[in-house]
């Protein structure tokens, strides 16, 4: 018999020993390999269950959500209590009751509320109730709620702007998936932003939203010369109709300043300093057919959005009908030999807005579009090789923005050799334009009748058509990241017109939904 020091000893040597890297490896492997074997197993054996019964005749006596803490019971009610059978004016197949079921756990998933995956367990009712039947079937559904608070910070830097951040989140505040988010963020151009949106689902469907929320920011506007003040709020209905059409209806109320003018500061800029009040509502309107949202070999994209500001019973000191449209198509491009997915893509996107001045309900004249209200157009996210609102109207050195546009842009993006198709990164060869115009006989130097604005404003639409829009053309590196898109082009100038500021060279851009 061995000596319990002996012993002891034995086993520190034991725990100082090197645990080899490689063999510690090749049994998490081998731990992660047979999970996932069992795992594949488990499914296999389910879904041949299903089929085998699939036509098997079954009621839903309980759904029971196991883990939610936090989530009130009422909520969860709305979603599973319309599935069972009490409430039904028939049995389920088997099959059945298990789509419906998998339904409201995609709704869970929604919320954002839970960690995925939710798992579903199916079991029969203990058999000494006498109300139970042979064909009832108990749900469990086993869910991890996630941490009601996330708080994080970082910085950004790109399109011509660093900034530092931090965003506060609250999940599931009161019980049925309502959030309430405060970001707070110090920047280059844009030099403080403060926001705060209040969330939550009606009658607990993920797919109807009701939001209310309120800002404070400054921002330097050097292209014209001032520093845009705004303080204000909003309240927003979402909801998602069939077919995946996503749609917002909002109004808005934003005290806006024109204030920190240069000492250089064109007259323009210096007549639409001070305050106006924006009371607004709008309208947004998204589908998204696209296979990636950010690198798209497939489908297509299109939005909308209308605004009306100042009219009738809105109030406020502007007045206006604004609309944009935004559409994108991508295509793959098939290579001869190359067997599925080339990764080779053809891309298009069009873009065009206009800004119809309207009458204040105490004037019978329209009004002259207001500087923060007016469009602008050029930078790394939309028209390639011009500078941020490079394109446009302008008195002196100031980009005053237009009252209509137009921009399009065609790219070929294919994958970086040696890199492979799978990989989220590309090069792109691009050629990109557009034309962004002041309403012909403006209403800036004073308010005109209606009939007048009406005549101004489709002469302008007229006018897009004639000669070539201002373009630029350029080959780059695309990198496709899951939060955004990052571009690196380098961009050549092939049609400027007099007064717009084109970048000749590289060109760094960083954005979600880039023309």
């Amino acid at each position: 018999m061995a000596e319990p020091l002996d012993t002891e000893d034995h086993i520190f040597e034991n725990l100082q020993r090197q645990v080899d890297p490689k063999l510690s490896a090749a049994k998490s492997q081998a731990a992660q390999e047979r999970e996932q074997e069992y795992y594949e197993k488990a499914q296999r054996r389910f879904g041949d269950l299903v089929g085998t019964n699939s036509t098997l005749p079954c009621t839903i006596s309980s759904i029971r959500i196991l883990n939610a803490n936090n989530t009130r019971k009422g909520f969860l009610a709305n979603i599973f209590d319309p599935l069972l059978s009490a409430n039904q004016d028939r049995p389920y197949t088997l099959a059945e009751a298990i789509r419906e079921v998998s339904i409201g756990a995609d709704k869970l998933h929604k919320f954002d509320i839970f960690h995925e995956p939710i798992s579903i367990f199916l079991d029969k009712p203990s058999q000494t109730d006498s109300s139970t039947t042979a064909s009832d079937l108990d749900v469990y559904l086993s869910v991890k709620e996630k941490s009601r608070i996330l708080l994080k910070t970082g910085t950004d830097v790109g399109n011509a702007e660093g900034s530092a951040y931090g965003t506060l989140l609250l999940r599931n505040v009161f019980g049925g998936a309502e959030s309430i988010n405060i970001n707070a963020s110090l920047g280059t151009r844009t030099r403080s932003a403060y926001q705060a949106t209040f969330e939550t689902p009606i009658l607990s469907n993920p797919d109807l939203r009701v939001e209310v929320g309120g800002l404070a920011s400054s921002t330097d506007k050097s292209w014209a010369s001032h520093e845009e003040v705004l303080k204000g709020g909003w309240a927003k209905l979402r909801w998602i109709a069939k077919g995946g059409h996503r749609h917002e209806f909002g109004y808005n109320g934003v005290w806006r300043q024109i204030t920190g003018l240069a000492s250089n500061a064109s007259p323009t800029v210096r007549t639409d300093a001070g305050d106006s009040v924006k009371s607004s509502v709008s309208h947004t309107w998204i589908t998204d057919r696209r296979n990636n949202p950010l690198l798209p070999s497939r489908g297509y994209y299109a939005k909308t959005i209308s605004e009306i500001a100042g009219w009738g019973p809105l109030q406020g000191d502007v007045a206006f009908w604004k609309s944009e449209v935004e559409t994108q198509t991508a295509l793959s491009v098939p290579i001869p030999g190359v067997e599925g997915d080339s990764g080779v893509s053809f891309t298009t996107g069009i873009r065009a807005g206009v800004l119809y001045p309207l009458a204040l309900a105490s004037e019978p004249k329209a009004q002259a579009s207001h500087l923060n209200d007016r469009f602008q157009l050029g930078g790394p996210t939309d028209v390639r090789g011009f500078r941020l609102a490079g394109l446009g109207p302008r008195d002196g050195t100031d980009a005053v923005g237009g009252d209509v546009y137009a921009a399009g842009s065609a790219n070929l993006l294919f994958p970086v050799p040696g890199v492979g198709a799978e990989r989220p990164f590309r090069i792109q060869a691009f050629l990109n334009g557009g034309r962004l115009l002041a309403l012909k006989h403006s209403v800036r130097d004073g308010s005109k009748d209606r009939s007048t604005a009406q005549k101004s404003v489709y002469s302008t639409i007229a006018e897009l058509g004639s000669g070539l829009p201002s373009m630029a053309a350029g080959i780059g590196l695309v990198y496709a990241h899951p939060v955004a898109r990052f571009e690196l082009n380098f961009s050549l100038p092939l049609v400027l017109r007099k007064g717009e500021d084109a970048r000749k060279g590289l060109q760094f851009g960083i954005g979600i939904n880039l023309l």
